[in-house]
């Protein structure tokens, strides 16, 4: 009898502790920035694509964590001989969070709407090439090109591409509604973004019942956080405090690539910036080793131009413009503003960018630039910088995959036109053959650099810590996404 009432006791203990294995299916997880809206096909800032891209919502196809493209709500397609029209078959079954039916109908809309003349789409160049979208039948919708585009599929695994439903499309900035593993639950402005397990998801169910998104704007409240256990993950951390975490056998610190090139944007069209010569002196005045080793804690990797060093097409243009003052205060006397000028910066939240201001806005004083650094929120940012194009120089990473075609924009930010270079752009619009896009790709870099559209200063680099006993969480950021997907808590 003593010898059952053993038994007995361990597996009730055994049970017990299986029980609190299982019970912990929550996470909350850092981030530094608020968004805007939570709604991907209506805003450029990444922070609501690192909350609901994967997670809430999801496109006909998506991006893995080493850049690749998946089925996602299509689970395969097709492409004509000649490459304009993709016939994508959709998954059936698949509901929205509010209960409503996904099919064809929904992908219709969803690309219509993207491509509208009254999109307010932040990517509406991903959907350009798309001359119309007919739907086949409720699992079958074909998306015939104006052109060949062999990156379309890619194009549509971008966050600003996901599928939303007409009946809550108008909605969902404030309440997102999608076909994810993971729902919306609330938003406490100012604070965290909850999302919960959804029961009803047509794919694998997420592991977790329950992904809190805390916002940690300070930097310095992070390590903290951490070492408490209020937050066990921060997916993009501060550079500057791995030092007070990396050897805390507690956690788990991981260096890894980003599409992050961060660039001092520079307005093309506002004297004297317009001159070639000015942003030239710019580029030599730039000391990029300081800059990486102030702003990113060395972690950054140097770029010469628009493209990542992880990226099989890069091109190391990072000699075009090596450290030289002498030879940039010469452009200036060219420019004829060798008695130097004033300008302004403004500077967004993110460390790199307030840290980085301070050491370029002293590199450029060295020529005789004088800049007034203006710091600002994200949202003004967005307001009088990326829409209203009223700025001299600003310090962002941008994030989006691939995107070094922004450029050719005519009313994007940079105020940048050369028709060299959208003929460029063009062309590989127009090309699949990979051998073709990389010749492609590198006369564009070459372009930008000798241009000197924006001082090129590095790669960000994606610093993630996080509890050892968590596994899923992406080593590296081929998109501005915190993929939750696979994540879960290990023994």
């Amino acid at each position: 009898m003593r010898i059952w009432k053993t038994i007995l006791a361990a597996a009730v203990l055994s049970l017990s502790a299986d029980a609190a294995f299982a019970a912990r299916a929550d996470l909350v997880i850092g981030i530094p920035l608020e968004p805007p809206h939570l709604d991907p096909t209506a805003g450029a800032a990444a922070a609501i694509d690192e909350v609901l891209y994967a997670n809430v919502f999801e496109g006909l196809t998506r991006i893995g964590p080493n850049g690749e493209v998946l089925p996602d709500l299509a689970e395969s397609w097709t492409v004509s001989d000649d490459g304009k029209a993709y016939t994508f078959r959709l998954h059936k079954g698949v509901k929205f969070h509010d209960g409503t039916d996904f099919d064809a109908s929904d992908v219709k809309f969803s690309l219509d709407r993207a491509r509208a003349d009254n999109s307010v789409n932040a990517q509406k160049n991903l959907f350009a090439a798309i001359d119309k979208v007919d739907v086949v039948d409720p699992a079958t919708v074909q998306v015939t090109l104006r052109n060949a585009q062999g990156s379309f599929p890619y194009n549509m695994a971008w966050g600003d591409a996901v599928i939303v439903a007409a009946e809550s499309a108008g909605t969902n900035k404030e309440k997102p509604i999608g076909t994810g593993p993971f729902k919306f639950q609330s938003w406490a402005k100012g604070s965290s973004i909850t999302l919960v397990k959804s029961d009803d998801y047509w794919g694998t169910p997420a592991f977790l019942d329950k992904a809190e998104f805390r916002i940690v704007p300070d930097a310095a409240a992070a390590v903290p956080a951490l070492l408490s256990g209020d937050i066990q993950a921060f997916p993009f951390f501060d550079p500057d405090s791995v030092a007070q975490i990396k050897d805390d056998p507690r956690f788990k610190v991981v260096i890894g690539s980003t599409e992050g090139e961060t660039i001092l944007s520079i307005n093309n069209k506002k004297p004297p910036f317009d001159k070639l010569q000015v942003r030239q002196a710019i580029s030599y005045a730039l000391d990029r080793k300081a800059i990486i080793d102030g702003a990113s804690a060395g972690l950054g990797l140097p770029i010469g131009s628009h493209m990542s060093p992880a990226s099989k097409d890069y091109v190391d243009l990072t000699g075009r413009y090596p450290h030289d003052l002498a030879k940039a205060k010469q452009l200036l006397k060219e420019a004829g503003v060798e008695n130097g000028f004033k300008a302004t910066l403004k500077l967004p939240p993110p460390s790199y960018a307030r840290l980085g201001g301070e050491i370029i806005a002293s590199q450029l004083r060295d020529v005789g630039i004088d800049l007034e650094i203006i710091p600002v929120e994200w949202a003004q940012w967005l307001d009088q910088v990326f829409a209203k194009k009223d700025y001299d120089l600003t310090i962002v990473s941008h994030t989006e995959p691939n995107d070094i075609d922004i450029y050719s924009r005519k009313d994007y930010y940079f105020n940048y036109d050369n028709p060299a270079f959208d003929k460029v752009i063009a062309d590989l619009n127009l090309t699949s053959d990979e051998a073709k896009r990389k010749v492609l790709l590198g006369q564009a870099q070459k372009i930008l650099a000798d241009d000197a559209v924006v001082g090129f200063l590095y790669e960000l680099p994606k610093v993630g810590v996080w509890d050892a006993k968590l596994q899923g969480l992406w080593e590296n950021a081929p998109i501005q996404a915190n993929d939750l997907t696979k994540v879960k808590w290990s023994e």
